[in-house]
């Protein structure tokens, strides 16, 4: 993938990188860590777009994508806006999928420099060795998805994979909410029983844990360890009658406050329904000021992966 390749951009990204672009400028910032963005091998990704473009079963409602260009595209797009280091979060849905994902993913990273590597992980007996090997190998995120996954976060097989993630203090984004559509394998039940086994571990939830942001809110408070992701959960796209800014609800927004230095930014670029530069204009709406939104989109997340802005 060449710099020139990279940074032709196609409509609507090519009016989409302005907007982003200043908003890292009034801040003052060097760019934005984006720990929320998915890049997968083009058959898998293709057959998630399907999903997104069906509402299928997970999905549960119309989701037009708006950064449906080639990866190359959306590398320039990211580049563009000014993000300087992004995540790629490939996810296993079965099992014997994660080590293809997983060396995919190394590759994708090895040529794009602003990628972080980023691996996943799936209750099976290769975990055991996977895992460490990953993490010796300098992967810096991993990322589980319990809807797509149809698995528990507590299931036995993972466990010794939580034990090598704690003590190496690698993070891992992990979708357990149930958002947009639940199973009988979302909600905080099962992040709570692995997090009473492992307080250090360095979990990232992604979407706040939406919609059940109170009660991993909650966990975050009570872990020093776990951090929220911000991608979506902010959202008119997720509102409903009883919450306020988007589907999070108005009594949790005075807290974050308090977890200034936990929050980190996410998008889930690439299949946002709206503007990039859209959720960053709804994270600034919460009123919790420049400082806040400066640890969010930056500090927070240089500080948890050990990068700069190089």
């Amino acid at each position: 993938m060449t710099d020139a390749t990279a940074s032709a951009l196609s409509a609507p990204a090519s009016t989409d990188a302005a907007p982003v672009r200043q908003f890292i400028s009034d801040l003052g910032l060097p760019g934005l860590i984006d720990l929320h963005v998915h890049f997968l091998p083009p058959p898998i990704e293709k057959a998630v777009w399907r999903e997104f473009d069906g509402a299928g079963e997970l999905i549960g409602r119309p989701w037009p994508i708006r950064y449906r260009g080639s990866a190359e595209e959306r590398v320039g797009f990211l580049r563009a806006a000014g993000v300087r280091h992004f995540s790629t979060l490939p996810y296993a849905h079965k099992p014997g999928v994660a080590d293809f994902l997983n060396g995919w993913s190394a590759e994708f990273a090895a040529t794009v420099p602003e990628a972080l590597r980023s691996a996943t992980l799936y209750p099976e007996p290769e975990a055991a060795t996977y895992v460490p090997r990953l993490i010796a190998d300098g992967v810096r995120i991993f990322k589980a998805h319990l809807q797509v996954g149809g698995f528990h976060l507590d299931d036995p097989l993972l466990d010794p994979a939580w034990g090598g993630l704690a003590e190496a203090g690698t993070p891992i984004m992990v979708h357990a909410g149930s958002g947009p559509v639940g199973t009988s394998y979302t909600g905080p039940e099962s992040t709570a029983r692995v997090l009473a086994r492992h307080p250090r571990l360095r979990l990232v939830v992604a979407h706040m844990g939406a919609p059940e942001c109170a009660e991993f809110v909650a966990l975050a408070e009570r872990y020093d360890e776990v951090r929220l992701d911000t991608s979506m959960a902010f959202t008119p796209f997720f509102a409903d009658d009883d919450h306020g800014h988007g589907g999070f609800p108005h009594d949790l927004v005075s807290r974050m406050a308090d977890l200034q230095d936990r929050v980190v930014w996410g998008s889930d670029f690439p299949t946002l329904p709206f503007g990039y530069a859209d959720q960053l204009g709804w994270l600034a709406e919460l009123g919790l000021g420049e400082e806040w939104l400066r640890d969010v989109c930056w500090h927070n997340a240089a500080r948890l992966l050990g990068v700069g802005a190089a």
